[in-house]
């Protein structure tokens, strides 16, 4: 072994947090178990809770020494596990740092044979272990080293100034100090704060992590600045889209308890997101759906096609489908991200139900969506099944919503400190017990030399921290309107745009009809709606044809009437929209136009509809065209009957001849 290590057997705490590797290790062992009882029987376990401690390098199970009285405290079980340690001798871990006094020499001359940025001096009596687990706590942190002052050290003392013990103070490389601004002289804002430090990150002590991942460098992104001290609205909508759209569509099929799942969760988010509208109505609508889904099994295509934004619906229905991570992001992509996101979405839920109905009304409403959603969606098995065995073992203990609001924010640190210095922990967001000191100084406090939480404090924090109010849109997606809103949003903006633009329009239209029309009051007549329909005709000229009110259609004023307007109008639509951009008008508006039915524009006209021959014979030509085939079409008729009648006079003229040879 190379390090000092504690068997633990049977002990529901933990004595020493997991920054304290590898200098010390810690294992656990049930001997309740019977598939363990030859290995506590070689330790000689005759009962539990025991605990042993073995030195480094320690190869034999009679090397351990016994812990006298294991159901103490966990701050005097720390206490026991660091005075075994201090007592090892030439067995001391190679990992653990110096934990004996520091004196005055050891001080000054500290910078020139170490490379450390700061040095973080505990002046503390004798009977104090507070150095010693601070610099525990520091063990996997680089640029800073932490050591112990006596009070008995006079010089120290003087020159620091120093009144009250305990008291931490800084010291920096050019010879310049000050004391620690916490907000109360103990362990864990000493911690908290030396942790914080520009230049202090978690070093290369990675549990099960072999030698070349330990030795690898690789350059971290830049991590966008965020507010800790707020929600983003663009981590908790990312989140929603990834599991309904992402988890949720995994399975080819959903049926039975995941099925079951599904609803409760979108039911939950439907009752408590406090999203933008537009989400809200997403939410509600999808879980209208699924409500309306009795089939026993959902297919992935259906919920695929269910899950899709309605931007076109009123209102609008949309939920952003691209992620971003804001207060979530992660100073690599693999770190943080969607769990973070995850864990911030159900503390949010918990306390708008908490803030939202009876406080015993249904307590385990948003923790058994979570759970269930949890053991049946989440991408990480593992996680899965940590989380489920902390469910089963407490959640039904829970009697009102804020006592679910606390047990959601007591088994998150649970996982923070389990987690804490392994593979998934980001170096630049270390896991540490939430809320910090410096966001709520009166959740802390310590009893007896041991940290505490004050849970009213606590919870009153959670209350505020996840509320509505401290929500923010930086970053997120602009969500677009609904198509009534847009139509309305483009009238209201670009009124004046757009009646220039009609205005225009209507006077091309009529330069168009002057430079290709003749006037001639005569055959005007009312526009289309009124009564006398204007049906010219160049057979009226004659006044007996004229009399009879014949129905007879000139090809050259119909295709003028109604098919140059159309080719005007389309032109003008064209144009209209090749200037979308320059002109503020709402994409939905441009849709709502470009969607008018082609049968909306076949208009009637003097009672006759437009078919496709007179669309294509008439589309193109001017009147003067048409009168022009037409005079020509007649000019030469009148030839082929000039040429008929001229031979067939000769002919018989020819015939009428006496020298002409009859048969």
């Amino acid at each position: 072994m190379l390090c000092g290590a504690v068997a633990v057997l049977t002990l529901s705490s933990v004595p020493c947090p997991a920054e304290w590797r590898p200098a010390v290790m810690l294992a656990a062992l049930d001997c309740a178990d019977e598939a363990n009882q030859q290995v506590c029987a070689e330790f000689g376990i005759t009962g539990f809770p025991t605990l042993k401690f073995f030195r480094a390098f320690s190869k034999k199970a009679e090397d351990g020494i016994r812990i006298a009285h294991p159901a103490a405290t966990v701050a005097d079980l720390r206490r026991a596990i660091i005075t075994n340690l201090e007592q090892s001798g030439d067995a001391w871990p190679p990992a653990c740092p110096p934990l004996e006094p520091a004196s005055a020499e050891e001080v000054r001359s500290f910078f020139h044979r170490n490379t450390e940025r700061y040095l973080a001096l505990i002046f503390e009596k004798s009977n104090s272990f507070v150095g010693r687990e601070v610099a525990l706590d520091l063990l996997q942190y680089e640029n800073v080293a932490v050591r112990r002052v006596l009070s008995t050290e006079e010089e120290l003392v003087e020159k620091f100034g120093v009144t009250t013990f305990p008291s931490a103070y800084l010291l920096l490389r050019n010879g310049s100090f000050f004391r620690l601004p916490v907000h109360a002289e103990a362990r864990s804002f000493y911690t908290y704060y030396l942790r914080t430090l520009s230049g202090v990150t978690r070093g290369s002590y990675r549990l099960n992590v072999t030698s070349s991942a330990i030795n690898e460098t690789r350059a971290l992104q830049p991590v966008q600045a965020a507010d800790s001290s707020k929600l983003y609205v663009a981590d908790l909508e990312s989140t929603v889209h990834y599991t309904l759209r992402v988890e949720a569509g995994r399975p080819a099929v959903l049926a039975g308890a995941q099925l079951a799942a599904l609803k409760c969760y979108v039911a939950t988010l439907a009752k408590y997101f406090p999203g933008r509208p537009s989400v809200q109505t997403f939410l509600q609508s999808l879980d209208s759906w699924l409500r309306n889904w009795t089939e026993p099994e959902l297919p992935r295509s259906a919920l695929k096609e269910a899950v899709k934004n309605k931007e076109d619906a009123t209102p609008a229905a949309v939920l952003p489908t691209n992620i971003t991570w804001v207060g979530c992001r992660g100073s690599e992509p693999h770190f943080r991200g969607y769990p973070c996101g995850l864990w911030t979405i159900f503390h949010l839920l918990t306390v708008q139900a908490a803030q939202g109905g009876p406080d015993q009304e249904l307590p385990l409403e948003v923790l058994s969506t979570m759970r269930c959603y949890v053991k049946h969606f989440f991408g990480c098995q593992e996680c899965a099944q940590h989380f489920e065995a902390m469910a089963a073992k407490s959640m039904d203990q829970v009697k009102s919503r804020d006592e679910a609001v606390l047990w959601l924010w007591s088994h998150h640190n649970e996982v923070n400190a389990r987690l804490a210095g392994g593979d998934t922990e980001d170096p630049q967001f270390p896991k540490l017990q939430w809320p910090p000191p410096d966001m709520c100084p009166q959740c802390h406090r310590e009893e007896q030399g041991v940290h505490v939480w004050d849970e009213v404090a606590v919870l009153s924090f959670l209350k505020e921290h996840f509320s509505p109010g401290n929500l923010r849109l930086d970053h997120a997606v602009p969500i677009p309107m609904a198509r009534e809103e847009a139509v309305v949003s483009a009238r209201l903006g670009t009124a004046g745009l757009r009646e220039k633009e009609e205005e225009k329009e209507r006077k091309e239209e009529e330069e168009g009809e002057k430079e290709t029309e003749k006037p001639d009051r005569e055959s005007e007549t009312g526009r289309p709606g009124s009564s006398e329909l204007r049906r010219p005709s160049i057979v009226r000229r004659n006044p007996r044809l004229q009399a009879l009110g014949e129905d007879i259609v000139d090809l050259d004023s119909f295709s003028e009437q109604h098919f140059k307007s159309k080719a005007l109008r389309a032109a003008g639509r064209h144009r209209r929209l090749s200037k979308r951009d320059t002109i503020a008008l709402h994409h939905d508006a441009g849709w709502e136009r470009l969607r008018v039915p082609e049968s909306r524009e076949e208009e009637e006209d003097g009672g006759l509809r437009r078919s496709p021959w007179l669309r294509v014979l008439g589309l193109g030509f001017s009147r003067l065209d048409v009168s022009l085939c037409i005079a020509l079409y007649f000019l030469s008729s009148m030839c082929l009957l000039g040429m008929y009648t001229f031979f067939r006079l000769r002919t018989r003229a020819r015939k009428a001849r006496p020298g002409f040879p009859v048969a």
